[in-house]
C-alpha cells in the first residue's frame, strides 16, 4: 500500500474499524451483568406516591433487601426469550410456566415454572385461558433456532444454562450478535465503497455503521432487532452488489435475497414491507425467476415461523394477535391494567397520535433526535427518490431495467424511503407503544443498514464544504452519545426522556 493508493488505505480503515466494532460488541457480552442503579429505586423512607410525585420524580421500585444473584439477563424482553430456550432444551416444550388454579379470578395464584424464576421473570408472557399454561409472547422461531445452539453446547460440554449461564449465554450471544456483525460490516463496507462518490461519505457512513447506531447498544442482549438488521442487509446485498452476475439473472442471488428478506420479516414482523419492496420490482422485471427462486427463498423462513407458532400455541398466528384478549388479559397480567387507573408508565402512554408520532421521530424516542446522523439519511433518500423517477417509469412501461440495472442506488433509496414511511405509519396507526424501557426507537432498528446506504448522496454533498463536514461530525457525535449513554444496559430510557423527566416536561 502506498500513499497514492486510496482504495487500499480505505480498506485498511474499514478493517481497523471492523476490529474495533467487533471488539466492543464482544467485550460488552463477556462483561455483561445487570446493574442495580440507585436512581431507579425509591428511597427507603419515601412512601408517598400521590401529589408529591407530581412535584418530584420518585421511582416505585423498592431496593432489594438482600444481595441479588448476578445475572446476564436485563429485561422482560430478553428474559422471555431465554425462558423459551431453556424450556425447549430441558423440558422439550414451549410452555414456560403453569398456573394450577387458573380458574380462580381473585388470586393469589399458584404460578410455577421457568418464567417465574429470578433470572427469567418477565412481563412478556401470555397464558392459555383453557389450560393455565404460560408461553412467551415473542415469536418462537428465533428462540427455537437459538435453542439448537444451547442443545449443542449441552451435548458437547455438558453446560447447563442454570449452572453455567455465563458460559452458555456468552457463547450464544457471541454467535448470534457478534459473528454476524463482522460479516455485516464487511458486506456493508463493499456497498459503501461501490456507491459513495467521495472518501468523506465512505468514512462517515462506515464510522456510523461501526459506532453510531443502536446495534452496538443492543449487542450484548438477546433481542430480535440486531439479527433483523443484519438480515435486512443480507437481503439487499445480493441485489445491490456489483460483483458477479446481475442479481436479476442469478438464481442463487435471488434465492439468497428472498430467504433473508423472509427471515427479516420473521424477526421483525413489519419488515414484511421490505420483502414486498424487493419482491414487486423483481416480479415486474423477471416474473419467472422471481417466482422460481426469490419467492421460495422468502417462504422458507415464513413457513418455519408459522410451523413454530402452531407447535407452540396450536395456532399459526403469533401471540401478538391475541393482544387485548384473554391470553394477554388474564388475572394478574401486566397488560390487564390497560384502561384502568393502574395503567401507568410508558407501556400505557395515553397521548394523541400526533404527540406519539413526534416523539417517535423528533422527541424523547426520536429516530432523528437520538441519532441525528439520520437527517443526512433522510435528505439523501429524498434526493435518490427524486432521481429514481425516470428509471421507475422505464421499468413500469417496458418491464426492463435501465443501464444501471434494476437496483441502482436511486431506486434502492426510493424503495427504502417508501418502506420506512409505511413502517412508521404502521406503528403510529396501530399503537402508542415506545417498546417499554428501551434506549431508542427499537421498532425501527432493522432499517439501520438501509438508511446507512441512504446517507451516501447527502454525505457526498456536505463533504464538499468545510462547514458541511463539521456539521456531519457533530451529527455523528450526538448519535454516538445516544448509542453509548446506556452502555451497561440497553433496556433503559433514552437520555432525552430522562432529561424531560428530570425537568418535569414529560412524565409517564
Amino acid at each position: 500500500m502506498t500513499a497514492s493508493d486510496p482504495a487500499a488505505l480505505r480498506r485498511s480503515y474499514y478493517l481497523l474499524l471492523i476490529a474495533v466494532s467487533v471488539g466492543i460488541a464482544a467485550a460488552k457480552i463477556v462483561g455483561a451483568e445487570n446493574v442495580y442503579e440507585p436512581s431507579r429505586y425509591r428511597p427507603p423512607t419515601e412512601t408517598s406516591f400521590g401529589a408529591d410525585r407530581d412535584k418530584e420524580y420518585i421511582p416505585e421500585r423498592v431496593w432489594p433487601k438482600t444481595r441479588p444473584e448476578p445475572t446476564q439477563t436485563f429485561s422482560s424482553n430478553d428474559k422471555s426469550r431465554w425462558a423459551t430456550i431453556r424450556a425447549l432444551v430441558e423440558d422439550c416444550t414451549y410452555v414456560v410456566g403453569r398456573r394450577s388454579n387458573f380458574e380462580d379470578k381473585s388470586g393469589p395464584w399458584d404460578d410455577k415454572g421457568i418464567i417465574f424464576l429470578p433470572d427469567y421473570q418477565s412481563l412478556d408472557k401470555v397464558m392459555n385461558p383453557e389450560t393455565g399454561e404460560f408461553y412467551s409472547s415473542k415469536p418462537p422461531l428465533f428462540p427455537t433456532v437459538v435453542a439448537g445452539e444451547y442443545w449443542l453446547l449441552r451435548k458437547l460440554f455438558g453446560w447447563s444454562i442454570d449452572r453455567d449461564r455465563w458460559s452458555v449465554m456468552a457463547a450464544i450471544l457471541l454467535t448470534v450478535n457478534v459473528l454476524p456483525l463482522a460479516v455485516y460490516l464487511l458486506l456493508l463496507s463493499r456497498l459503501i465503497d461501490d456507491y459513495a462518490e467521495s472518501d468523506f461519505a465512505r468514512l462517515l457512513a462506515f464510522t456510523t455503521a461501526c459506532c453510531g447506531t443502536f446495534l452496538t447498544t443492543f449487542s450484548h442482549t438477546l433481542n430480535n432487532h440486531v439479527p433483523a438488521a443484519y438480515c435486512a442487509l443480507f437481503a439487499v446485498y445480493p441485489l445491490l452488489s456489483k460483483r458477479g452476475t446481475s442479481a436479476i439473472e442469478s438464481p442463487s442471488k435471488l434465492l439468497a435475497s428472498g430467504f433473508f428478506a423472509g427471515l427479516t420479516a420473521t424477526l421483525d414482523l413489519p419488515a414484511a414491507a421490505l420483502a414486498a419492496g424487493l419482491f414487486v420490482p423483481l416480479l415486474i422485471v423477471r416474473p419467472g425467476k422471481t417466482l422460481a427462486f426469490f419467492l421460495p427463498g422468502l417462504l422458507v423462513p415464513v413457513a418455519a415461523l408459522l410451523y413454530c407458532n402452531y407447535a407452540a400455541m396450536g395456532s399459526v398466528l403469533p401471540a401478538y394477535s391475541e393482544f387485548g384478549g384473554p391470553w394477554y388479559n388474564y388475572p394478574g397480567s401486566h397488560w390487564a391494567r390497560l384502561g384502568t387507573p393502574a395503567a401507568k408508565g410508558i407501556d400505557f402512554a395515553d397521548e394523541p397520535k400526533t404527540v406519539y408520532a413526534f416523539h417517535l421521530l423528533f422527541g424523547h424516542h426520536g429516530w432523528f433526535s437520538l441519532t441525528p446522523v439520520w437527517l443526512l439519511g433522510a435528505a439523501g433518500m429524498a434526493a435518490l427518490a427524486w432521481k429514481a423517477g425516470p428509471q421507475v417509469k422505464l421499468v413500469l412501461l417496458t418491464r426492463r431495467p435501465g443501464q444501471e440495472g434494476l437496483w441502482s442506488l436511486s431506486v434502492f433509496g426510493a424503495m427504502t424511503l417508501a418502506v420506512s414511511v409505511v413502517v412508521f405509519l404502521f406503528y403510529v396507526w396501530r399503537s402508542n407503544n415506545y417498546g417499554g424501557f428501551t434506549s431508542g426507537p427499537r421498532w425501527l432498528f432493522w432499517l439501520i443498514p438501509l438508511w446507512l446506504l441512504g446517507t451516501l448522496p447527502a454525505a457526498d454533498w456536505v463533504g464538499r464544504y468545510r462547514a458541511g463536514r463539521l456539521a456531519a461530525a457533530v451529527l455523528l457525535g450526538f448519535s454516538v452519545l445516544s448509542v453509548f449513554y446506556p452502555a451497561w444496559n440497553p433496556w433503559r430510557p433514552p437520555w432525552i426522556l430522562q432529561l424531560c423527566e428530570l425537568n418535569g416536561w414529560v412524565r409517564y
